[in-house]
């Protein structure tokens, strides 16, 4: 064998894997990475007097991170508070007027029995004793008057404990709680500054759980279903991929024209389906970053 021969041999070679290492590279989709994204917002109206942010940190759920000044609400409370004292130091006075009539009600019966006994005797008149009984029928009607104040009065508390509960709610809502474990991927408010109801204050993603959206075409959806296990790979050099193993969890019922962003095996101009693919992050996953996806 010559070396021209020899060469030609080598060279049909390389071409032959170099041709393999293409044809294995050639992924069934492409996507961008995402992340679950929460927008925390204020709740209330007021200064921010506590601020425990810092972006790309890294906070659990129910952590206090944030206060509003509750000043005015803690005075309005006390005011209610001291309200609600006062309207209940009228059971009081209500109570000591009740006992008063029943005394005169116990004295008044006292004088009906006499009454009753001198008219058995001939020794009073009729008069005498209607006139003891319109008397009684007159305090029972004063202790039902005193007895229904009573229930004004209830009612006046019931409202101010109402009252109370609202403000309690609003105080709890100054106290700003994360609301989910993750990481602040964007602060949106400095302390002191006033911030109102609705105001966005931070932003929050979990990174170490990330979602790939892909795209495939429609020949593809027999290749694939919901739990199946892909190889997902991402770019960590010019030339070289880190492999991660992947979940798809969610394809689309509609198709779509393909994303600018995306290519797919087949033109863009064809119609495509989006899924999502789940993937344990390591820490060089970043939200937005191109991946490719292995079915087989």
């Amino acid at each position: 064998m010559n070396k021209i021969t020899l060469l030609i041999i080598i060279l049909t070679l390389l071409f032959c894997i170099i041709s393999c290492q293409r044809e294995e590279k050639k992924a069934d989709a492409y996507g961008n990475f995402e992340a679950i994204e929460t927008i925390v917002s204020a709740e209330a109206n007021g200064k921010v007097i506590y601020l425990d942010l810092n972006e790309g940190e890294k906070t659990v759920e129910g952590k206090i991170v944030a206060i509003i000044d509750t000043s005015q609400l803690y005075l309005k409370k006390m005011q209610l508070i001291s309200q609600k004292k006062l309207v209940s130091s009228k059971f009081k006075v209500s109570s000591s007027q009740a006992d008063v009539v029943r005394e005169q009600v116990k004295v008044t019966e006292i004088e009906k029995q006499r009454i009753e006994n001198l008219l058995k005797d001939n020794a009073a008149s009729p008069k005498q004793l209607d006139d003891i009984i319109g008397s009684m029928r007159i305090l029972e009607k004063q202790i039902n008057s005193i007895l229904s104040q009573n229930n004004t009065t209830s009612g006046e508390l019931s409202t101010l404990d109402v009252q109370i509960k609202q403000i309690n709610d609003q105080i709890e809502k100054c106290i700003v709680k994360n609301p989910t474990s993750g990481t602040v991927i964007m602060k949106l408010v400095e302390l002191n500054e006033i911030v109102s109801f609705g105001k966005p204050l931070y932003k929050i993603a979990n990174l170490e759980e990330m979602e790939l959206r892909a795209y495939i075409s429609g020949s593809q959806l027999s290749e694939i279903r919901i739990g199946q296990k892909v190889k997902v790979c991402i770019d960590v050099g010019k030339e070289s991929l880190k492999q991660y193993e992947g979940e798809i969890t969610w394809i689309s019922s509609k198709a779509e024209f393909t994303p600018k962003i995306i290519q797919t095996k087949e033109e863009r101009v064809n119609l495509v389906y989006a899924i999502k693919v789940k993937v344990k992050n390591d820490g060089d996953i970043k939200i937005g970053m191109p991946a490719e996806v292995f079915f087989n």
